[in-house]
Order: structure tokens, then sequence, then C-alpha cells
């Protein structure tokens, strides 16, 4: 323990050293007036522009400067090919930019003494853990909004996809090997961080939806977030999401996130998010009132993990709690993108030092538009100019992140006669029966395989919640297209069968990214 604290000492110091020798442009009183009205100016030209190329069906903009908001606007419409359009008050799904907004929540916790950042784990909720005693027992909230608990970042997304409900999920992470040795590494993890917030709120006796509001929507006046997908639904004035289908934009996906509501599950405003904002720059201070103290605010900010730079800006960018920090050319920032492959983007960036904020909110995925928006803001604030075309740098980063790993999963199982398909004619599948049965693991449950007329189905998840067919591709490999918000991205299903013609174990490739998708089978 005396080690972790002088650690922690250690990294402080260093945070105090970088920012006190990373460049600064300008203060918040020294940023001459007409720089910000003319970045401002331009801003909306750009936003205006990325709506009229088809880069977003619609987004959002919220800036503050000093305590003010200094530019609310919406721009395109909440449904592609749809007359609606929209506004400063149009409630997005805000995906991963709720973790700072669910940090700034414990914050608020930490600064009334309900729990620390330091707080066990094993203290908050003794029915947690992990796969190993040790990190089980040291576990803190600092560890998992740090993301550094050791948890694999894609433990409990797959869970969720079948529609496991958030305690389940939280239960079954115990069978999840971990990545790394504990606090030895980083590694992204939604539910690693829903663990944390769920945690640090159990000592209020109230669920962390309704603590969210108590603590920080409702003091902030945010009528229109919620960490309730039930909330967002009710909303008129609300985005649809967005994915790009034939080319074109298409809302065809609904996305629930409940499960990881700390994590991915906020819905807000343009409007709501300014006043978030306010509260961040100000230290804790809203409207002249503290609203959580300053000590509890600046741990989010600490810089605990190096993550590499910043793909276009270059600049140092570390992680801190449910919070990037990165020191860049324009010096320290502190910021968050979210992002839902069913169609949702979202980015926040602060500038501390100038008391400068803005947040972009929009209804697609694929696109950079957030990030792009957001740093030529900046060029246009710091520099009076604008370098490259940010938004276009951005938008190639996205397309290179994303786009080559549907195709090469097309590639892989594409239909004859490509070269990536089974020898020609295919290995012929054993009878149904040869497959058909219940299999199990700890992790994944029960999955049952059945014959349906000629095909076999897949079903998985509480009850059979999720039904997958399988086509036949080689021998006792079949595929299937498991992911809504991908829906040409095929996955393989693969059996083992033994001497006796039957099989013994089935592989989920979708429910495999942590060696956990094997199913022993266990009956007819």
């Amino acid at each position: 323990m005396r080690l972790d604290r002088n650690l922690h000492r250690w990294r402080m110091l260093a945070f105090i050293i970088v920012m006190v020798l990373s460049p600064k442009a300008a203060s918040a009183d020294t940023i001459p007036p007409d720089r910000i009205a003319a970045a401002l100016a331009k801003l909306e030209l750009l936003a205006e522009g990325a709506v009229a190329d088809g880069a977003v069906p619609g987004l959002a903009i919220g800036v503050v400067h000093g305590d003010e908001v200094i530019f609310l606007k919406g721009f395109g419409h909440r449904e592609a090919g749809k007359p609606r359009a929209v506004d400063a008050d149009t409630v997005f799904q805000i995906a991963s930019l709720s973790k700072p907004v669910s940090a700034t929540v414990v914050a608020a916790l930490v600064s009334e003494g309900i729990a620390s950042w330091d707080s066990k784990i094993a203290d908050l909720d003794p029915a947690f853990r992990l796969a190993a005693p040790y990190p089980t027992s040291e576990l803190t909230v600092r560890d998992l909004f740090a993301h550094r608990s050791g948890l694999p970042g894609t433990a409990g997304d797959d869970l969720e996809d079948i529609g496991y409900d958030r305690a389940e999920i939280l239960r079954r992470l115990r069978f999840v090997p971990p990545s790394s040795s504990f606090r030895a590494g980083y590694s992204y993890s939604n539910f690693g961080l829903t663990e944390g917030a769920v945690a640090a709120a159990k000592p209020t006796g109230k669920p962390w939806e309704e603590v969210a509001e108590e603590k920080l929507y409702r003091p902030l006046g945010m009528a229109s977030t919620s960490s309730r997908h039930s909330d967002f639904i009710k909303h008129a004035n609300r985005a649809e999401l967005h994915a790009k289908i034939d080319g074109a934009w298409a809302a065809k996906v609904q996305r629930y996130p409940d499960a990881q509501a700390p994590a991915g599950g906020v819905s807000s405003t343009a409007r709501d998010l300014s006043q978030w904002m306010r509260l961040v720059l100000g230290n804790g201070i809203y409207a002249g009132q503290t609203l959580i103290k300053a000590d509890a605010l600046d741990q989010m900010h600490v810089p605990l993990t190096a993550r590499g730079k910043n793909p276009v800006s270059r600049g140092e960018a570390f992680y801190g709690l449910g919070w990037n920090v990165e020191f860049g050319r324009h010096g320290l920032i502190w910021g968050h993108a979210g992002a839902f492959s069913a169609g949702a983007r979202s980015l926040v960036m602060l500038f501390p030092e100038e008391k400068l904020g803005i947040v972009v909110i929009a209804n697609a995925f694929p696109t950079g538009v957030p990030e792009g928006l957001s740093d030529s803001f900046a060029d246009l604030v710091f520099d009076g100019t604008l370098g490259k075309d940010k938004v276009k740098a951005w938008n190639d980063i996205y397309a290179g992140m994303f786009g080559p790993v549907v195709a090469a999963a097309k590639a892989t199982y594409a239909a004859p006669p490509s070269p990536a398909s089974p020898p020609s004619p295919a290995s012929p599948a054993g009878p149904a029966s040869a497959y058909a049965g219940r299999y199990f693991n700890d992790f994944i449950g029960d999955a049952v395989v059945s014959g349906e007329g000629d095909a076999l189905v897949l079903k998985v998840g509480p009850a059979g919640a999720r039904s997958y067919s399988l086509k036949h591709f080689d021998r006792d490999l079949f595929v299937t297209f498991p992911d809504a918000e991908t829906p040409d991205r095929p996955s393989a299903v693969s059996f083992a069968v033994g001497p006796d013609g039957e099989a013994s174990t089935m592989t989920i490739d979708f429910l495999d990214d942590n060696h956990l998708g094997t199913l022993q089978r266990v009956g007819d």
C-alpha cells in the first residue's frame, strides 16, 4: 500500500512538471475575442459543410469559454431523409463520452466522502471477483476508471451482445483470464469502468442511474440527460443512429446500452453537456457555487497510463480516470471520444489553461467529423488559421480502422468461386444430429444448436435470447452474421467432431475474443 501511495505521488509530481513545462498558447483572458469570434464563424461553416457533404446526417455543437456558453447549435437532421432538424436540445446517445461524465459523478461522491478513488472494490462490492485472488482483494475504483485492472478490453461486451444484464455480466467477469498483470497494462474496458462506477455508488443504497441524476444531472439543470435508455426513447426530439448501407446513411439499428450505462449509456444534448463542461472547467464551481471539491476532480486528470501519440496532432496521449489527457502543440487537453458502430459519434475537448471547451455529438458511424471539427476549431483559436483538412484526416483514420475488418471477414468466408472459398465442391457437413445439442461453459452459459429445416440454428444468452442461423461452409465449419451493426460481416462457428460422429465441442468465433468461445457439449 505504501508503494501504491508513493507511485501516486510520483505521478502527481510528473503531472505538475509536464503542466509547467508544456507550451501554453494563451490564457482565458488573453485569447483575442475577435480570434474566438472568427473561429466560431468558421466552425459553423465547417459543420454546415460536413452535413452538406454527407459526412454525417446530423450533429450538434456546444462551446464554452470561461464560464460562458458561447456557441450552441444543431446542424442537419435527426434522421436521414426526414425533415426533422437537429437543434441544441436534440438528445443523442453519446456512447463512451459517458465515461468522463460518469467519472464526474464519482468525483461528486468522492467530494462528499461517500467513496474514495482509492476505495477497494472488495469493501464496496464484496461479491465482485476478478480471475485471481490478489487483484480482487486490492482492486480500487481508481484502477477500474484507469483501465488497469488486467481485464481484457472486450470482457463483458460479448455477454451484453447476447442479452445478459449488468449484474450477470459483472458476475461472470471472474471467469475472464487477465490480459496483463494487475496494474501493469492499459486495456480499455467498458464493464471494468462500469463496475468501478456501480461500486462507488453502492454506499448510497441507490442504483447508479439515480445517483448520476442526483449528483450531476439535476444540480446542473441537465434536464434532458439520463443514464437510462428508456428516458432516451421518450424524447420526441432525439437523433436516430445511422450506419452506411450501400453507400448511404440509414437508421436501421437500435442500441440498448443500459448494461454498461456508466461507460456508454448516457444520452444528452449539446446544451446539457455545455453545462457539464462549465463545471469541469470551473474546477467544480458552477454558477458561483462549489458543487464538487477541486481535489476530487483533479484526480481525474492525472495521466496514469501512456497511450502513445494522437494520430493526427502527434501529441503525447495518456489516460487518467475516465479522461484522456494529452499534451499537444496547443498545450494541455482533457478529452474523450465515444462511438457506437450502430451509428453514434461524440467528442469532448477541453483546454483547461484557457478555460475553453468544445463538445460535438453526431448521429453516424464511422465518421471522424467530431475530431475534425474540434481540431479545426482549436487551430483557428490558437493559430488563427486552418492547417490541413482535419475532417478528411480523421475520416480516413476511421475508414482505415473499420473497413478492413469487415473486408477481411468477407474474404475469409466468401461464397464460391472466391479464392478464399472452400474447395469446390466443399466437404459436406455431417447430419444435423452430429451438431445438435446443448453446449456449456461458465462464461457464456448455455448454447443450444438445433436443426430447423435444412439449416442449423444457434441460440445463446439467457433463455436462448439470441438466435443465429448457421450456413454451412466446409465440413464442420459454419458461418453466421451475428452483428446487426455490421450485418454483412460473417463469423465462424466450428465443431470438433469425434470418431463417434458427434461434436464434443463448439467454438463461436464472435464470442471468442478472450478465448472463452469454446463450449463443451453437455447433452442432446
